[in-house]
Protein backbone atom coordinates (compact mmCIF):
# COMPACT_ATOMS: atom_id res chain seq x y z
CA UNK A 1 0.00 0.00 0.00
CA UNK A 2 2.84 2.64 0.82
CA UNK A 3 3.45 2.47 -3.18
CA UNK A 4 0.15 4.29 -3.72
CA UNK A 5 1.64 7.39 -1.69
CA UNK A 6 2.94 9.73 -4.52
CA UNK A 7 5.93 11.70 -1.96
CA UNK A 8 6.66 13.85 -4.83
CA UNK A 9 3.05 15.93 -4.77
CA UNK A 10 3.36 19.01 -3.56
CA UNK A 11 0.60 21.69 -3.10
CA UNK A 12 1.29 25.61 -3.21
CA UNK A 13 -0.12 27.90 -1.20
CA UNK A 14 -2.10 29.41 -3.22
CA UNK A 15 -4.12 26.11 -3.71
CA UNK A 16 -4.16 24.94 -0.07
CA UNK A 17 -5.37 27.84 1.76
CA UNK A 18 -9.43 28.07 -0.43
CA UNK A 19 -9.66 24.06 0.10
CA UNK A 20 -8.19 23.83 3.24
CA UNK A 21 -10.87 26.65 4.57
CA UNK A 22 -13.47 24.90 2.79
CA UNK A 23 -13.20 21.73 4.12
CA UNK A 24 -12.23 23.12 7.70
CA UNK A 25 -15.35 24.94 8.17
CA UNK A 26 -17.38 21.64 6.97
CA UNK A 27 -15.26 20.13 9.48
CA UNK A 28 -16.37 22.42 12.58
CA UNK A 29 -19.90 21.94 11.67
CA UNK A 30 -19.86 18.06 11.24
CA UNK A 31 -17.95 17.89 14.64
CA UNK A 32 -20.70 19.42 16.92
CA UNK A 33 -23.58 17.36 14.40
CA UNK A 34 -21.92 14.22 15.35
CA UNK A 35 -21.96 15.33 19.52
CA UNK A 36 -25.54 15.91 19.29
CA UNK A 37 -26.44 12.92 17.21
CA UNK A 38 -23.83 11.00 19.65
CA UNK A 39 -21.01 9.50 16.54
CA UNK A 40 -17.48 9.23 18.20
CA UNK A 41 -14.40 9.40 15.70
CA UNK A 42 -11.61 7.91 16.53
CA UNK A 43 -8.25 9.09 14.56
CA UNK A 44 -5.29 6.98 14.81
CA UNK A 45 -2.30 8.25 13.40
CA UNK A 46 0.96 5.77 12.77
CA UNK A 47 3.45 6.29 10.74
CA UNK A 48 7.49 6.48 10.36
CA UNK A 49 9.94 8.29 12.86
CA UNK A 50 10.29 11.63 11.92
CA UNK A 51 7.23 11.71 9.53
CA UNK A 52 5.56 14.59 11.42
CA UNK A 53 2.66 12.76 12.82
CA UNK A 54 2.48 15.31 15.86
CA UNK A 55 2.78 18.20 13.22
CA UNK A 56 -0.37 17.20 11.61
CA UNK A 57 -2.29 16.18 14.80
CA UNK A 58 -1.27 19.64 16.26
CA UNK A 59 -2.68 21.22 13.10
CA UNK A 60 -5.71 19.45 13.01
CA UNK A 61 -6.97 20.16 16.61
CA UNK A 62 -6.25 23.78 16.29
CA UNK A 63 -9.58 24.12 14.14
CA UNK A 64 -11.45 21.82 16.32
CA UNK A 65 -13.85 22.30 19.43
CA UNK A 66 -11.29 21.61 22.22
CA UNK A 67 -14.42 20.48 24.61
CA UNK A 68 -15.23 17.71 22.55
CA UNK A 69 -11.70 16.55 21.38
CA UNK A 70 -9.45 14.00 23.50
CA UNK A 71 -6.04 13.06 22.72
CA UNK A 72 -3.79 10.44 23.61
CA UNK A 73 -0.28 9.99 22.80
CA UNK A 74 1.40 6.39 23.24
CA UNK A 75 3.31 5.71 26.92
CA UNK A 76 6.76 5.75 26.86
CA UNK A 77 7.86 2.10 26.98
CA UNK A 78 9.37 0.53 29.73
CA UNK A 79 12.36 -1.98 27.37
CA UNK A 80 13.89 -3.15 31.50
CA UNK A 81 10.65 -3.61 32.88
CA UNK A 82 9.34 -5.64 29.97
CA UNK A 83 12.92 -7.46 29.87
CA UNK A 84 11.78 -8.82 33.46
CA UNK A 85 8.08 -9.94 32.62
CA UNK A 86 9.61 -11.86 29.73
CA UNK A 87 12.99 -13.44 32.04
CA UNK A 88 9.78 -14.55 34.42
CA UNK A 89 8.30 -17.30 32.28
CA UNK A 90 4.92 -16.93 33.77
CA UNK A 91 4.06 -15.88 30.37
CA UNK A 92 2.69 -12.44 31.56
CA UNK A 93 3.23 -10.09 28.89
CA UNK A 94 3.20 -6.16 31.41
CA UNK A 95 1.41 -4.87 34.38
CA UNK A 96 -1.34 -4.50 31.97
CA UNK A 97 -3.03 -6.03 28.47
CA UNK A 98 -1.77 -4.67 25.82
CA UNK A 99 -4.87 -2.38 24.65
CA UNK A 100 -5.93 -1.25 27.94
CA UNK A 101 -4.28 2.16 28.09
CA UNK A 102 -6.33 2.91 24.50
CA UNK A 103 -9.68 1.63 26.34
CA UNK A 104 -9.14 3.79 28.96
CA UNK A 105 -8.15 6.83 26.63
CA UNK A 106 -11.30 6.54 24.43
CA UNK A 107 -13.83 9.31 24.25
CA UNK A 108 -17.64 9.10 24.86
CA UNK A 109 -19.51 8.52 21.61
CA UNK A 110 -20.04 12.20 20.40
CA UNK A 111 -16.45 13.07 20.61
CA UNK A 112 -13.51 12.79 19.00
CA UNK A 113 -10.35 10.55 20.15
CA UNK A 114 -7.23 11.48 18.17
CA UNK A 115 -4.24 8.51 19.40
CA UNK A 116 -0.29 9.31 18.16
CA UNK A 117 0.86 6.29 17.80
CA UNK A 118 -1.76 3.46 19.16
CA UNK A 119 -2.26 -0.02 19.43
CA UNK A 120 -0.06 -1.48 15.94
CA UNK A 121 2.92 0.29 17.44
CA UNK A 122 1.92 -1.14 20.88
CA UNK A 123 1.72 -4.56 19.58
CA UNK A 124 5.20 -4.40 17.37
CA UNK A 125 7.03 -3.63 21.47
CA UNK A 126 5.36 -6.25 23.21
CA UNK A 127 6.17 -8.77 20.33
CA UNK A 128 9.87 -7.45 20.38
CA UNK A 129 10.51 -7.12 24.12
CA UNK A 130 8.31 -9.32 26.09
CA UNK A 131 8.14 -12.57 23.44
CA UNK A 132 9.74 -15.24 24.24
CA UNK A 133 10.59 -17.27 20.99
CA UNK A 134 8.35 -20.23 21.89
CA UNK A 135 4.88 -18.13 22.07
CA UNK A 136 6.01 -15.41 19.52
CA UNK A 137 3.17 -16.50 16.92
CA UNK A 138 1.01 -17.16 19.62
CA UNK A 139 0.87 -13.77 20.65
CA UNK A 140 1.34 -12.27 17.20
CA UNK A 141 -2.06 -13.92 16.28
CA UNK A 142 -3.34 -12.69 19.67
CA UNK A 143 -2.56 -8.90 18.85
CA UNK A 144 -3.76 -9.21 15.76
CA UNK A 145 -6.85 -10.25 16.66
CA UNK A 146 -6.96 -7.50 19.47
CA UNK A 147 -6.75 -5.04 17.37
CA UNK A 148 -8.99 -5.88 14.70
CA UNK A 149 -11.88 -6.94 16.98
CA UNK A 150 -11.26 -3.36 18.91
CA UNK A 151 -11.81 -1.30 15.55
CA UNK A 152 -14.76 -3.52 14.32
CA UNK A 153 -17.09 -2.78 17.66
CA UNK A 154 -16.36 0.52 18.00
CA UNK A 155 -17.71 0.45 14.44
CA UNK A 156 -20.31 -1.25 15.15
CA UNK A 157 -21.11 1.23 18.52
CA UNK A 158 -21.17 4.19 17.02
CA UNK A 159 -17.85 5.39 15.98
CA UNK A 160 -16.01 6.37 13.12
CA UNK A 161 -12.89 4.98 12.36
CA UNK A 162 -9.91 6.12 10.62
CA UNK A 163 -6.41 4.95 10.54
CA UNK A 164 -3.71 7.58 9.36
CA UNK A 165 -0.46 6.39 7.87
CA UNK A 166 2.31 8.97 7.48
CA UNK A 167 4.83 8.33 5.00
CA UNK A 168 8.03 9.69 4.42
CA UNK A 169 11.14 8.33 2.04
CA UNK A 170 14.28 6.98 3.56
CA UNK A 171 16.33 10.07 2.71
CA UNK A 172 13.91 11.90 4.07
CA UNK A 173 13.58 10.52 7.33
CA UNK A 174 17.43 10.17 7.37
CA UNK A 175 17.63 14.27 7.25
CA UNK A 176 15.06 15.24 9.54
CA UNK A 177 15.71 13.00 12.48
CA UNK A 178 19.44 13.85 11.92
CA UNK A 179 18.45 17.57 12.45
CA UNK A 180 16.06 16.44 15.29
CA UNK A 181 18.84 14.48 16.67
CA UNK A 182 21.67 17.45 16.59
CA UNK A 183 19.60 20.76 17.58
CA UNK A 184 20.34 20.80 21.55
CA UNK A 185 16.50 22.14 21.77
CA UNK A 186 14.83 18.86 19.58
CA UNK A 187 17.95 16.69 20.89
CA UNK A 188 15.50 14.57 23.43
CA UNK A 189 13.37 13.80 20.64
CA UNK A 190 15.41 11.33 19.06
CA UNK A 191 17.84 9.06 20.73
CA UNK A 192 20.92 7.62 19.19
CA UNK A 193 18.84 3.88 18.81
CA UNK A 194 16.50 5.46 17.19
CA UNK A 195 18.66 7.24 14.56
CA UNK A 196 19.94 4.07 14.38
CA UNK A 197 16.61 2.55 12.87
CA UNK A 198 16.98 4.97 9.64
CA UNK A 199 19.64 1.70 8.29
CA UNK A 200 16.78 -0.63 9.13
CA UNK A 201 14.48 1.46 6.43
CA UNK A 202 14.18 -0.90 3.92
CA UNK A 203 13.58 -3.81 6.43
CA UNK A 204 10.54 -1.85 8.11
CA UNK A 205 8.92 -0.82 5.20
CA UNK A 206 8.38 -3.99 4.13
CA UNK A 207 6.96 -4.64 7.55
CA UNK A 208 4.66 -1.34 7.50
CA UNK A 209 3.42 -2.48 4.18
CA UNK A 210 2.08 -5.93 5.13
CA UNK A 211 0.25 -4.68 8.31
CA UNK A 212 -1.01 -2.09 6.50
CA UNK A 213 -2.74 -4.47 3.47
CA UNK A 214 -3.55 -6.82 6.26
CA UNK A 215 -5.72 -4.53 8.16
CA UNK A 216 -7.29 -2.44 6.06
CA UNK A 217 -10.81 -3.40 6.93
CA UNK A 218 -14.19 -2.14 5.55
CA UNK A 219 -14.87 -0.61 8.73
CA UNK A 220 -11.65 0.65 9.60
CA UNK A 221 -9.83 1.68 6.60
CA UNK A 222 -6.58 3.27 6.21
CA UNK A 223 -5.65 6.38 4.69
CA UNK A 224 -2.40 7.34 2.84
CA UNK A 225 -0.77 10.56 3.97
CA UNK A 226 2.13 12.36 2.26
CA UNK A 227 4.45 13.43 4.66
CA UNK A 228 6.91 15.03 2.89
CA UNK A 229 4.21 17.98 2.08
CA UNK A 230 2.53 19.23 5.12
CA UNK A 231 -0.16 20.92 2.67
CA UNK A 232 -0.75 17.79 0.92
CA UNK A 233 -0.98 16.04 3.99
CA UNK A 234 -3.28 18.00 5.93
CA UNK A 235 -5.93 17.98 3.32
CA UNK A 236 -5.72 14.56 3.30
CA UNK A 237 -6.41 14.20 7.16
CA UNK A 238 -9.34 16.45 6.16
CA UNK A 239 -10.59 14.92 3.63
CA UNK A 240 -11.22 11.81 5.24
CA UNK A 241 -12.77 13.44 7.97
CA UNK A 242 -15.29 15.14 6.07
CA UNK A 243 -16.35 12.36 4.35
CA UNK A 244 -16.26 9.65 7.13
CA UNK A 245 -18.71 12.46 8.92
CA UNK A 246 -20.78 12.97 6.04
CA UNK A 247 -21.41 9.47 5.77
CA UNK A 248 -21.82 8.36 9.37
CA UNK A 249 -24.43 10.88 9.81
CA UNK A 250 -26.25 10.16 6.70
CA UNK A 251 -27.11 7.39 7.95
CA UNK A 252 -30.60 6.82 9.45
CA UNK A 253 -30.03 5.82 13.52
CA UNK A 254 -31.10 2.35 14.73
CA UNK A 255 -34.38 2.46 16.17
CA UNK A 256 -34.33 -0.56 18.21
CA UNK A 257 -31.03 0.48 19.71
CA UNK A 258 -32.50 4.36 20.56
CA UNK A 259 -35.17 2.87 22.12
CA UNK A 260 -33.41 0.65 24.44
CA UNK A 261 -30.35 3.09 25.03
CA UNK A 262 -33.70 5.61 26.53
CA UNK A 263 -34.64 2.54 28.58
CA UNK A 264 -31.55 2.06 29.77
CA UNK A 265 -30.65 5.69 30.63
CA UNK A 266 -33.82 5.57 32.75
CA UNK A 267 -32.78 3.03 34.50
CA UNK A 268 -29.72 4.49 35.38
CA UNK A 269 -31.39 7.11 35.97
CA UNK A 270 -33.33 5.25 38.89
CA UNK A 271 -36.74 6.08 36.45
CA UNK A 272 -38.23 3.03 35.79
CA UNK A 273 -41.45 2.55 37.12
CA UNK A 274 -42.26 -1.24 37.16
CA UNK A 275 -45.44 -2.58 39.62
CA UNK A 276 -44.66 -4.71 42.58
CA UNK A 277 -45.47 -8.70 41.22
CA UNK A 278 -47.03 -9.30 44.74
CA UNK A 279 -49.82 -6.95 44.54
CA UNK A 280 -50.94 -8.80 40.97
CA UNK A 281 -53.98 -11.08 41.20
CA UNK A 282 -53.72 -14.88 39.79
CA UNK A 283 -55.02 -14.10 36.79
CA UNK A 284 -52.34 -10.82 36.53
CA UNK A 285 -49.51 -13.17 36.99
CA UNK A 286 -51.05 -16.04 34.97
CA UNK A 287 -50.95 -13.07 31.82
CA UNK A 288 -46.94 -11.79 33.09
CA UNK A 289 -45.89 -15.60 32.89
CA UNK A 290 -47.20 -16.10 29.53
CA UNK A 291 -45.84 -13.14 28.40
CA UNK A 292 -42.33 -14.58 29.53
CA UNK A 293 -42.61 -17.51 28.07
CA UNK A 294 -42.90 -15.99 24.62
CA UNK A 295 -40.35 -13.51 25.08
CA UNK A 296 -38.09 -16.16 26.27
CA UNK A 297 -39.00 -18.23 22.92
CA UNK A 298 -38.07 -15.02 20.57
CA UNK A 299 -35.21 -14.09 22.23
CA UNK A 300 -34.05 -17.81 21.63
CA UNK A 301 -34.30 -17.41 18.02
CA UNK A 302 -32.26 -13.98 18.02
CA UNK A 303 -29.45 -16.07 19.76
CA UNK A 304 -26.53 -16.67 17.61
CA UNK A 305 -26.55 -20.18 16.71
CA UNK A 306 -22.80 -20.55 16.95
CA UNK A 307 -19.69 -18.66 18.14
CA UNK A 308 -16.72 -17.72 15.71
CA UNK A 309 -14.51 -19.01 18.81
CA UNK A 310 -13.88 -22.43 19.50
CA UNK A 311 -16.35 -23.54 22.67
CA UNK A 312 -15.55 -26.46 24.88
CA UNK A 313 -17.44 -29.75 23.69
CA UNK A 314 -19.64 -29.60 27.10
CA UNK A 315 -20.77 -26.45 28.35
CA UNK A 316 -22.94 -26.37 31.20
CA UNK A 317 -26.61 -26.21 30.83
CA UNK A 318 -29.26 -25.21 33.75
CA UNK A 319 -30.77 -28.39 33.44
CA UNK A 320 -28.24 -30.33 34.09
CA UNK A 321 -27.52 -28.91 37.70
CA UNK A 322 -27.61 -30.93 41.00
CA UNK A 323 -29.03 -28.68 43.76
CA UNK A 324 -28.62 -31.58 46.15
CA UNK A 325 -24.88 -31.34 46.46
CA UNK A 326 -24.37 -30.55 50.32
CA UNK A 327 -21.99 -30.05 53.01
CA UNK A 328 -22.49 -30.84 56.31
CA UNK A 329 -21.31 -27.92 58.81
CA UNK A 330 -18.33 -29.49 60.58
CA UNK A 331 -16.78 -30.88 56.73
CA UNK A 332 -17.27 -27.19 55.52
CA UNK A 333 -15.40 -25.45 58.59
CA UNK A 334 -12.57 -28.16 58.02
CA UNK A 335 -12.41 -27.85 54.21
CA UNK A 336 -12.74 -23.88 54.23
CA UNK A 337 -10.31 -23.24 56.79
CA UNK A 338 -7.81 -25.83 54.79
CA UNK A 339 -8.67 -24.27 51.15
CA UNK A 340 -8.52 -20.26 52.49
CA UNK A 341 -4.71 -21.31 53.93
CA UNK A 342 -4.03 -23.01 50.63
CA UNK A 343 -4.98 -19.64 48.51
CA UNK A 344 -3.44 -17.12 51.11
CA UNK A 345 0.13 -19.64 50.24
CA UNK A 346 -0.77 -19.52 46.44
CA UNK A 347 -1.46 -15.77 46.27
CA UNK A 348 1.98 -15.14 47.82
CA UNK A 349 3.57 -16.97 44.58
CA UNK A 350 1.25 -15.84 42.19
CA UNK A 351 1.85 -12.31 42.91
CA UNK A 352 5.36 -12.98 42.67
CA UNK A 353 4.88 -14.46 38.90
CA UNK A 354 3.29 -11.25 38.26
CA UNK A 355 0.12 -13.76 37.49
CA UNK A 356 -3.17 -11.47 37.65
CA UNK A 357 -6.09 -13.49 38.70
CA UNK A 358 -9.80 -12.55 37.71
CA UNK A 359 -12.48 -13.94 39.49
CA UNK A 360 -16.22 -13.14 37.92
CA UNK A 361 -19.52 -14.05 40.03
CA UNK A 362 -22.52 -14.43 37.67
CA UNK A 363 -25.79 -16.25 39.36
CA UNK A 364 -29.30 -16.16 40.52
CA UNK A 365 -30.71 -13.46 42.71
CA UNK A 366 -30.33 -15.09 46.62
CA UNK A 367 -27.84 -17.32 45.73
CA UNK A 368 -25.19 -16.37 47.55
CA UNK A 369 -22.64 -14.56 45.46
CA UNK A 370 -22.06 -12.04 48.31
CA UNK A 371 -20.92 -14.65 50.82
CA UNK A 372 -18.79 -16.58 48.57
CA UNK A 373 -16.62 -13.57 47.37
CA UNK A 374 -16.52 -12.59 51.65
CA UNK A 375 -14.66 -15.86 52.30
CA UNK A 376 -12.15 -15.66 49.03
CA UNK A 377 -11.32 -12.57 50.36
CA UNK A 378 -10.76 -13.00 53.79
CA UNK A 379 -8.41 -15.64 52.88
CA UNK A 380 -5.67 -12.78 51.68
CA UNK A 381 -4.31 -9.65 52.47
CA UNK A 382 -6.45 -6.75 51.94
CA UNK A 383 -4.37 -4.84 49.34
CA UNK A 384 -4.25 -7.96 46.89
CA UNK A 385 -7.63 -7.78 45.73
CA UNK A 386 -9.91 -5.14 44.59
CA UNK A 387 -13.89 -5.82 44.01
CA UNK A 388 -15.61 -4.58 41.31
CA UNK A 389 -19.37 -4.45 41.79
CA UNK A 390 -21.49 -3.83 38.48
CA UNK A 391 -23.98 -1.67 39.85
CA UNK A 392 -26.39 0.05 37.30
CA UNK A 393 -24.10 1.76 34.02
CA UNK A 394 -23.59 5.73 35.05
CA UNK A 395 -24.31 8.38 32.63
CA UNK A 396 -20.95 7.97 31.02
CA UNK A 397 -20.24 4.48 30.97
CA UNK A 398 -23.11 4.35 28.78
CA UNK A 399 -22.03 6.85 26.13
CA UNK A 400 -18.75 4.45 25.66
CA UNK A 401 -18.97 0.96 24.67
CA UNK A 402 -20.46 -1.73 26.82
CA UNK A 403 -17.64 -3.11 27.95
CA UNK A 404 -15.64 -0.36 28.66
CA UNK A 405 -16.38 0.15 32.17
CA UNK A 406 -14.78 -3.06 32.41
CA UNK A 407 -11.70 -2.37 30.18
CA UNK A 408 -10.77 0.18 32.79
CA UNK A 409 -11.32 -1.62 36.02
CA UNK A 410 -8.72 -4.47 35.58
CA UNK A 411 -6.50 -5.36 38.34
CA UNK A 412 -2.74 -5.54 37.44
CA UNK A 413 -0.21 -7.97 36.98
CA UNK A 414 -0.05 -10.20 40.44
CA UNK A 415 -3.63 -9.25 41.90
CA UNK A 416 -6.50 -10.61 42.07
CA UNK A 417 -9.85 -9.03 40.47
CA UNK A 418 -12.93 -10.11 42.30
CA UNK A 419 -16.10 -9.05 40.20
CA UNK A 420 -19.74 -8.97 41.71
CA UNK A 421 -21.80 -9.57 38.16
CA UNK A 422 -19.76 -8.63 35.10
CA UNK A 423 -19.52 -7.73 31.68
CA UNK A 424 -22.51 -10.46 31.13
CA UNK A 425 -25.00 -8.16 32.19
CA UNK A 426 -25.32 -7.13 28.52
CA UNK A 427 -26.60 -11.02 27.15
CA UNK A 428 -28.38 -11.56 30.94
CA UNK A 429 -30.42 -8.52 32.06
CA UNK A 430 -30.06 -5.94 29.22
CA UNK A 431 -31.04 -8.86 27.06
CA UNK A 432 -33.94 -9.72 28.96
CA UNK A 433 -34.78 -6.00 30.16
CA UNK A 434 -34.42 -4.72 26.75
CA UNK A 435 -31.79 -1.89 27.86
CA UNK A 436 -29.57 -3.07 24.39
CA UNK A 437 -31.05 -4.11 21.02
CA UNK A 438 -31.16 -7.39 19.82
CA UNK A 439 -28.50 -6.52 17.29
CA UNK A 440 -26.24 -5.28 20.66
CA UNK A 441 -26.75 -8.16 22.25
CA UNK A 442 -26.63 -10.48 20.41
CA UNK A 443 -23.18 -9.07 19.08
CA UNK A 444 -21.98 -9.36 22.19
CA UNK A 445 -21.41 -12.86 22.99
CA UNK A 446 -17.80 -12.30 20.34
CA UNK A 447 -16.68 -9.02 21.85
CA UNK A 448 -16.89 -10.69 25.56
CA UNK A 449 -14.98 -13.78 24.00
CA UNK A 450 -12.50 -11.31 22.34
CA UNK A 451 -12.15 -9.29 25.75
CA UNK A 452 -11.45 -12.48 27.50
CA UNK A 453 -9.10 -13.92 24.56
CA UNK A 454 -7.13 -10.52 25.50
CA UNK A 455 -7.10 -10.94 28.99
CA UNK A 456 -5.82 -14.43 28.83
CA UNK A 457 -2.89 -13.30 26.14
CA UNK A 458 -2.10 -10.65 28.62
CA UNK A 459 -0.99 -14.11 31.29
CA UNK A 460 -4.51 -13.34 33.54
CA UNK A 461 -5.92 -16.53 35.08
CA UNK A 462 -9.75 -15.99 34.76
CA UNK A 463 -12.38 -17.92 36.50
CA UNK A 464 -16.40 -17.51 35.63
CA UNK A 465 -18.76 -18.62 38.51
CA UNK A 466 -22.16 -19.16 37.77
CA UNK A 467 -23.83 -19.60 41.54
CA UNK A 468 -27.23 -21.60 41.11
CA UNK A 469 -30.10 -22.16 43.68
CA UNK A 470 -33.30 -23.90 43.40
CA UNK A 471 -36.36 -22.24 42.82
CA UNK A 472 -37.60 -23.31 45.94
CA UNK A 473 -34.24 -22.57 47.92
CA UNK A 474 -34.23 -19.52 46.64
CA UNK A 475 -37.77 -18.47 47.32
CA UNK A 476 -37.43 -19.11 51.14
CA UNK A 477 -34.63 -16.91 51.27
CA UNK A 478 -36.78 -14.11 49.75
CA UNK A 479 -38.69 -14.73 52.23
CA UNK A 480 -36.43 -14.48 55.05
CA UNK A 481 -34.70 -11.77 54.05
CA UNK A 482 -38.22 -9.66 53.42
CA UNK A 483 -39.10 -10.79 56.95
CA UNK A 484 -35.81 -10.05 58.64
CA UNK A 485 -35.47 -6.43 59.40
CA UNK A 486 -31.67 -7.39 59.26
CA UNK A 487 -31.89 -8.49 56.04
CA UNK A 488 -34.29 -6.53 53.87
CA UNK A 489 -31.82 -4.58 52.71
CA UNK A 490 -31.09 -7.37 50.72
CA UNK A 491 -34.71 -7.80 49.39
CA UNK A 492 -36.46 -5.26 46.57
CA UNK A 493 -38.93 -4.86 44.04
CA UNK A 494 -36.76 -5.98 41.18
CA UNK A 495 -35.65 -9.21 43.09
CA UNK A 496 -39.59 -10.20 43.25
CA UNK A 497 -40.10 -8.89 39.52
CA UNK A 498 -36.91 -11.25 37.87
CA UNK A 499 -38.46 -14.19 39.37
CA UNK A 500 -41.23 -13.58 37.05
CA UNK A 501 -38.85 -13.52 34.28
CA UNK A 502 -37.17 -17.12 34.85
CA UNK A 503 -37.72 -18.50 31.49
CA UNK A 504 -36.48 -15.27 29.63
CA UNK A 505 -33.48 -15.69 32.09
CA UNK A 506 -32.91 -18.94 31.69
CA UNK A 507 -33.33 -18.88 27.95
CA UNK A 508 -30.44 -16.46 28.59
CA UNK A 509 -28.22 -18.18 30.87
CA UNK A 510 -28.13 -21.13 28.56
CA UNK A 511 -27.04 -19.36 25.54
CA UNK A 512 -24.39 -17.43 27.34
CA UNK A 513 -23.37 -20.77 28.46
CA UNK A 514 -23.61 -22.42 24.76
CA UNK A 515 -21.81 -19.67 23.42
CA UNK A 516 -18.93 -18.04 25.93
CA UNK A 517 -17.59 -21.04 27.30
CA UNK A 518 -14.26 -20.81 26.33
CA UNK A 519 -11.20 -23.49 26.51
CA UNK A 520 -9.52 -20.66 28.46
CA UNK A 521 -12.84 -18.95 30.23
CA UNK A 522 -15.03 -21.70 30.35
CA UNK A 523 -18.15 -21.42 33.16
CA UNK A 524 -17.88 -23.48 36.19
CA UNK A 525 -20.87 -24.14 38.30
CA UNK A 526 -21.38 -23.62 41.93
CA UNK A 527 -24.55 -25.27 43.40
CA UNK A 528 -25.04 -22.95 46.37
CA UNK A 529 -28.79 -24.21 47.42
CA UNK A 530 -26.33 -25.85 50.10
CA UNK A 531 -24.15 -22.35 50.54
CA UNK A 532 -21.18 -24.51 52.29
CA UNK A 533 -20.92 -26.46 49.45
CA UNK A 534 -20.22 -23.94 47.19
CA UNK A 535 -18.24 -21.63 49.16
CA UNK A 536 -15.41 -24.36 49.43
CA UNK A 537 -15.51 -25.37 45.90
CA UNK A 538 -14.99 -22.18 44.59
CA UNK A 539 -11.80 -21.98 46.76
CA UNK A 540 -10.84 -25.57 45.53
CA UNK A 541 -11.50 -24.67 42.03
CA UNK A 542 -9.44 -21.20 42.22
CA UNK A 543 -6.35 -23.22 44.34
CA UNK A 544 -5.97 -26.06 41.79
CA UNK A 545 -6.44 -23.77 38.76
CA UNK A 546 -3.64 -21.47 40.18
CA UNK A 547 -1.42 -24.48 41.12
CA UNK A 548 -1.78 -25.65 37.23
CA UNK A 549 -1.03 -22.00 35.93
CA UNK A 550 1.79 -22.12 38.10
CA UNK A 551 3.42 -25.43 37.48
CA UNK A 552 3.36 -26.19 41.21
Amino acid sequence: MLEQVDLSAKMSKEEYKPLHDELIAKLVVLQQEARKKGVGVVALFEGWNGAGKGSRIGDLVYELDARATHMHVLSNFDEEGAARFRDMGSGVTGFEPLMQEFWQALGPRGDMTLYERGWYTAAARRLVYTDSEANHAAHLQAYRRAVSEFERQLSADGYVVLKFFVHISKDVQKKRLKGLHDNPDTAWRVSDEELATVKDYDEIYARYDELLRNTDFDFARWTMVNGEDKRSANIAIAKALVRALERALASGPDAAAEAAAAKAAANSAGALDQADPRDRTPEETERVMAAARAQAAEQAEEAPLHSRFTIVKNPPRLADIDHTLALAREEYQEALKREQKRFAELELKMYLARVPLMVLYEGDDAAGKGGNIKRVAQAIDPRAYTIFPSPAPTKVELAHPHLWRYWTRLPRAGHVGIYDRSWYGRVLVERVEGFASPAEWSRAYDEINEFEGELEAWGALLLKFWVAVSPEEQLSRFNDRQSNPDKQWKITPEDWRNRDKHPQYDAAVDDMFRLTSTPYAPWRILESTNKYYARVKALKIINDELEKRLGL
